[in-house]
């Protein structure tokens, strides 16, 4: 895609204006990373506060009578027993199985809140309006969406937005603002405590100067947030899922509401729930896991992955992969097979024709840090 032809969000010049290395990413021009520099974006978010531009990510309204239960033929969580004012994890599923794309879904009272990715914001949308019959999905188009992730990130985001200190983990609200109403979740895709704040974009980079006049909070681009969210152990859509990897396969069971389950109140009825739902019972043939190569070098996605050193044929690959600069060594993610998926298995990766060692490790690599 031609520069030209890039999409900007509200805060492209205030990316511009900080120093920021802007790139082409899921069709918007983006911040890299700023003047600081990737290394200490990254720690400095783990140790105070970092701010993320992500107005490129889809946010979607959906209204209707019995909006929740049309969600759930579409997703395996758990929607009609989501509370108002709390947000779920969840990933729309294709008729094999695939994740079509992972998303934050929140109950908002009289309607969802959705916040989808921006590579698959236009399909997702297709893909409700042409599966949530009697339901309204309206794509909201007038909004900027900023992150504020770290240990420091409460006292800055209160600050500004003093009700923001008591919500807790998952919690949605809608709070008044000096820059008008503002529609906040505390999550985070770092792993450390955090805040997503949906804001009008004539009033973004108002709201995001005096943020980033506190002493805590600096910009943080795509790079930092790459590495942060893979020692999170965290799966980024087209890398880490995709269409050929199913929820179990990809370690997120978890997200599989007890009440979709065999069993449960409302099993199945879900996209591929029948492959979906016998991979929960009688486990999947691979499995994302955790890896950790020896020595210095990070062993990039792609990287083919072998059971022995001197083996013919590869048994998975790396995923993501890059130098995690809070644990202090290279960190991975990749798909084997579940005989070898077990935390402490010597495996190799081919990287420029030689075969290091790489051991299969717990997720996260770094503990979360998130507000309970």
């Amino acid at each position: 895609m031609a520069d030209d032809d890039l999409l900007e969000t509200p805060l492209t010049e205030l990316h511009r204006a900080l120093g920021a290395r802007m790139v082409p990413f899921a069709g918007y021009t983006m911040p890299v990373q700023y003047p600081l520099g990737v290394m200490k974006e990254h720690l400095h978010c783990r140790a105070a506060a970092g701010l993320f531009d992500v107005s490129h990510m889809g946010q979607v309204i959906v209204r209707g009578d019995g909006a929740a239960a049309a969600l759930e033929r579409l997703v395996p969580a758990d929607i009609v027993g989501l509370g108002a004012g709390r947000q779920r994890y969840a990933v729309f599923t294709d008729a094999d199985g695939g994740i079509l794309d992972d998303l934050m879904v929140a109950n908002r009272g009289d309607h969802l809140f959705l916040v989808v990715n921006a590579a698959r914001k236009a399909h997702d949308i297709a893909h409700m309006r042409a599966h949530l019959t009697g339901c309204e999905v309206e794509e909201v188009t007038d909004r900027a969406l900023i992150a504020v992730q770290g240990p420091g990130a409460e006292a800055a985001v209160a600050a500004l937005v003093p009700d923001a200190a008591a919500m807790r983990f998952m919690d949605v609200a809608v709070l008044p603002s000096n820059w008008g109403p503002l529609w906040i979740s505390r999550s985070g895709y770092t792993g450390e405590d955090g805040f997503e704040i949906s804001v009008a974009e004539g009033a973004a980079e108002e709201f995001a100067g005096p943020l980033l006049d506190l002493a805590a909070v600096e910009p943080i681009g795509l790079g930092a947030r790459d590495s942060l969210r893979l020692e999170a152990g965290l799966c980024l859509y087209g890398n880490d899922i995709d269409t050929t990897t199913t929820p179990v396969e990809a370690a997120l069971s978890w997200s599989i509401g007890k009440a979709r389950r065999p069993g449960g109140a409302r099993a199945g009825g879900f996209p591929g729930a029948e492959r979906i739902l016998r991979e929960l019972e009688a486990g999947a043939g691979r499995r994302r896991v955790g890896l950790r190569p020896e020595g210095r070098a990070p062993m990039r996605d792609g990287t083919p992955i072998f059971a022995a050193e001197d083996d013919a044929d590869p048994v998975g690959a790396v995923t993501s992969g890059a130098f995690g600069p809070s644990v202090g060594t290279p960190v991975a993610m990749g798909y084997v097979p579940t005989a070898l998926a077990e935390v402490g298995t010597r495996l190799w990766g081919e990287v420029r024709g030689r075969r290091l060692p790489v051991d299969v490790a717990a997720l996260p690599f770094r503990a979360a840090g998130f507000k309970r």
